[in-house]
């Protein structure tokens, strides 16, 4: 049996298990590492069919907005 693991998946668990943490006082490069890793979260989930879906969803919501 094999079994095939998405980046986008342990990315996405490890951006929820840093975020669970009790609130205290962070480093810099602690800081800096959550905002790099959600980023790269969002660039990898943008060329799939949910990212679109959220792509499309904001930009209507910005549309109705203006």
């Amino acid at each position: 049996m094999q079994y095939t693991l998405s980046a986008i998946a342990v990315l996405g668990v490890i951006i929820v298990v840093r975020l669970m943490r009790k609130t205290e006082p962070r480093t810099r490069i602690d800081e800096k590492m959550s905002a790099l890793s959600c980023v790269v979260f969002g660039v990898l989930i943008a060329a799939t069919p949910p990212g679109q879906a959220i792509l499309n969803l904001v930009a209507s919501l910005t549309q109705a907005t203006h």
